[in-house]
């Protein structure tokens, strides 16, 4: 069996240092776990489980959102829809305890979290290059 404060510890060190790259995979995770969670606990009848997953899920989509820069990336205006529309989706999930919309929530993100974590990687492998061009070591954090 784990010891809580030892993971509790990891997780917190882990967040410190990750990247903003790794942060934003690391929300798409959690996200996922959330509507995962939320679609098992509403199929077996766990209202209370899965409305609180759903509700974790809603505060990672708004933080999403919140933090999305618009003026940087043509295609923000359309991953805020995107996300204007999970909202709406997990609030009416909540709302109907639909175990359903969860699964379909869920099916939107992973694609967003694979192609963000697919980014990240490929981010770091020219930035891993670009030094060992330059001659410098590579910091590995996380």
């Amino acid at each position: 069996m784990t010891n809580p404060a030892l993971r509790a510890r990891y997780l917190a060190q882990s967040v410190a240092t990750a990247s903003p790259g790794q942060l934003l995979v690391m929300l798409y995770d959690r996200l996922v776990v959330d509507l995962t969670q939320a679609e098992e606990a509403l199929r077996a009848g766990d209202r209370e489980t899965g409305s609180a997953r759903l509700m974790h899920a809603q505060d990672i989509v708004a933080e999403l959102r919140g933090t999305l820069d618009l003026s940087v990336w043509d295609g923000a205006a359309g991953l805020s829809q995107i996300y204007g529309f999970l909202l709406t989706q997990l609030i009416k999930a909540n709302v109907r305890g639909d175990a359903d919309m969860a699964a379909s929530c869920r099916q939107v993100v992973e694609p967003l979290r694979d192609a963000w974590r697919e980014a990240l990687q490929l981010t770091q492998a020219a930035g891993a290059a670009a030094a060992s061009a330059a001659g410098v070591a590579p910091v590995r954090v996380g």
